[in-house]
């Protein structure tokens, strides 16, 4: 073959071939997708436990609170009589996993007018003419310490968007519940649409095959394996953020759209699992089940929103639980 390449010129080499030799150096097309998305860059901590809300739905009911707040309790199983329309086992009972989320009631302490200018919203005095306020939130407080689910009895303050109606008739509204308490109801009810809004379970310093899921390399590396085999070419003189690089994993806000909201209950009996939930106790005030997981570990603060991308419309009146599991989630009574 050597003496074959010197004498026919490179260009006429493929003639020089029959056509089975011609099939064999025949190569695939190269195809390797990156690894991770890039959605989420940068992947640093975030910057509170208090998840923040940048966008609010539109509403044109009467004026409501459009959030609410609690904590992440663990999972569970239901069966249900299946709401989805389109779905194998419409109207057939299914067993699906769901979140119990434990949500006290919030406290109203102020009320907080926004007005629109070149540069997006800005807060303004109370004492400032209304007319120009443009959106109404409430500033509220969770209460801790009236469950024992969590070992922090500090409320975490928020804002909470009023939703709904006139802004003459939202101001009045959010105005009227200074000082008062207020309940996941006047916030949501049994089959509407949600947006779970969390901070995912932080998992501290990871290398670049953990947080990146790159491939390993081969067991014949001169160095290590759990690394990556290049961190770019020589020009452009400086490592591109798209390269695979160990960091932060986990800790980062996240978003779970178009969350079915099963039930609301009043009697933590009907939830509580023998020993009650792994990592979280017993649930002691009211409490929703949502379909589905939820962002974050157990203890965790979620925000609840009406969905803002919810577009498929299906209104249930009121899903149909069957069955709830009050099974042990870590063995005991067996």
């Amino acid at each position: 073959m050597h003496g074959l390449c010197e004498s026919i010129p490179f260009a006429h080499y493929g003639r020089a071939l029959n056509e089975t030799q011609q099939g064999e150096i025949k190569m695939a097309a190269p195809h390797h997708p990156r690894r991770g998305s890039m959605g989420y860059s940068p992947r640093k901590r975030a910057r509170s436990g208090i998840p923040h809300v940048k966008a609010w739905a539109e509403d044109g009911s009467n004026p409501k609170l459009q959030g609410f707040a609690g904590y992440k309790v663990g999972m569970t199983h239901v069966l249900l009589v299946d709401y989805r329309p389109t779905s194998t086992t419409s109207g057939q009972e299914v067993m699906v996993p769901v979140t119990v989320i434990e949500t006290p009631p919030m406290r109203v302490v102020g009320v907080r007018y926004y007005v629109s200018t070149p540069y997006g919203l800005r807060a303004v005095s109370n004492d400032a003419d209304k007319s120009d306020v443009c959106d109404v939130r409430v500033v509220a407080q969770t209460q801790p310490s009236l469950i024992t689910g969590i070992p922090t009895k500090r409320p975490e303050t928020m804002e909470i968007r009023v939703g709904g109606g006139e802004i003459e008739d939202r101001i009045t509204y959010a105005e009227s519940l200074v000082g008062k308490e207020v309940t996941i109801k006047d916030c949501a009810r049994d089959g509407q649409m949600l947006d779970m809004i969390g901070v995912t379970k932080g998992k501290g310093y990871q290398g670049q095959i953990k947080r990146w899921h790159v491939k390993l390399l081969s067991h014949k590396n001169s160095k290590h394996r759990r690394m990556i085999g290049t961190q770019g070419p020589k020009n452009p003189s400086f490592i591109r953020s798209t390269v695979p690089q160990a960091g932060q994993m986990g800790y980062h806000q996240r978003t779970e759209y178009n969350k079915r909201l099963l039930f609301i209950g009043d009697k933590p009996e009907e939830i509580n699992p023998a020993g009650g939930f792994v990592g979280y106790g017993l649930v002691r005030s009211s409490y929703v089940i949502i379909h589905g997981s939820v962002p974050g570990p157990a203890k965790r603060l979620i925000r609840m929103r009406d969905s803002v991308r919810y577009l498929a419309k299906v209104e249930v009146e009121k899903p149909v639980l069957a069955y709830v599991s009050l099974a042990s989630k870590q063995g005991v009574g067996r």
